[in-house]
């Protein structure tokens, strides 16, 4: 079968398209034929180095399709069942792959693979910012970076489902539209605003109870600065890179704050916390309260013109490959 491979950390560049064999599951796993194929952020981490991996390796962990075929001992899902997952092993970035049978979900009829595909680590990422990490309630106001990106548009859309006035920023003026139709009742540009003080401005100076940034070095400071007192940032991404080293006296000084640094691979621990955070997921899509946007879509063959893509900070809402 086809796949990405990637044999030294670097740029887009070092994604290859090779002919690989893949072996039937073995015990505890399920083979999934892919339908489509997520492309995130994190994907960038594995490849350039960031999150080291043993190296030759695939690349992706989010992919949808159909079970071909089960090892010893899988109860869980059979032969011809639809199935997403985004939590497996690198190799997502193939037509196919072999996945432990309980890191997959099954699909619900209404929910198609593209979708799927787009929307499971997104979705589910959005899922415990909202709903666990920090419980968004009715009438609070919230501060979401990167509202155009592929867990900004969803979570935007989610909030405001749930009852909050949601401001989000964005990198150019391009993407203020698009993230006001998806949810967003403010909508700040990053490189032309003073986004602290309109955040600031626009909560009657009090502050945001949480921030959520998957910027990282670039928002950290104003992040900090835009929460209100025992407010929470939840740092979840590094696009603009790592956040440097501080002294945590910093968070005492600005309001007796929080940090936390949550991962999706934590609160999906167990195949039914996985599940649940799906289902949850499914039936707000299904609902029509989230819409799942796609608009990039690469040939698998392309991935390293889907990465180039990623960087290039122009792509807004989710990015799939079809094999």
């Amino acid at each position: 079968m086809k796949a990405i491979r990637f044999a030294k950390t670097g740029g887009p560049e070092v994604l290859t398209l090779q002919d690989i064999e893949l072996p039937p599951p073995a015990p505890g796993q399920a083979r999934v034929n892919h339908g489509a194929i997520g492309v995130n952020f994190l994907d960038t981490y594995h490849r350039s180095g960031l999150y080291p991996v043993a190296l030759p390796s695939g690349l992706g962990t989010e992919a949808a399709g159909t079970v071909e075929a089960v090892g010893e001992g899988v109860t869980s899902v059979k032969p011809g069942d639809r199935v997403g997952y985004c939590t497996g092993p690198l190799g997502a970035y193939a037509e196919a792959s072999n996945v432990p049978a309980d890191r997959v979900v099954k699909l619900p009829a209404a929910i198609g693979d593209e979708v799927a595909a787009a929307a499971m680590l997104k979705g589910m990422t959005a899922q415990y910012l909202l709903k666990q990490t920090f419980k968004v309630q009715a009438g609070q106001t919230i501060l979401f970076h990167s509202a155009a990106g592929g867990v900004g548009l969803i979570a935007g859309q989610w909030a405001k489902h749930l009852g909050a006035t949601v401001i989000g920023t964005v990198g150019s003026d391009g993407k203020i539209e698009l993230a006001k139709a998806r949810g967003y009742d403010h909508v700040l540009n990053l490189k032309m605003d003073d986004w602290v003080a309109k955040v600031r401005e626009l909560t009657n100076g009090e502050g945001v109870p949480v921030v959520y940034d998957s910027v990282g070095k670039d928002t950290f400071a104003g992040s900090l600065d835009c929460l209100a007192v025992r407010g929470m940032l939840v740092s979840f991404g590094n696009s603009s890179g790592a956040v440097p080293a501080f002294e945590p006296g910093i968070l005492s000084a600005k309001g007796s704050l929080y940090l936390t640094r949550p991962t999706l691979f934590h609160y999906a621990r167990a195949a039914h916390e996985l599940q649940a955070m799906a289902d949850d997921l499914f039936a707000v899509i299904a609902s029509g309260a989230v819409k799942i946007v796609i608009n990039q879509r690469f040939a698998l063959k392309d991935a390293r013109a889907a990465h180039e893509a990623l960087h290039s900070r122009k792509t807004t809402g989710a990015t799939v490959l079809v094999p």
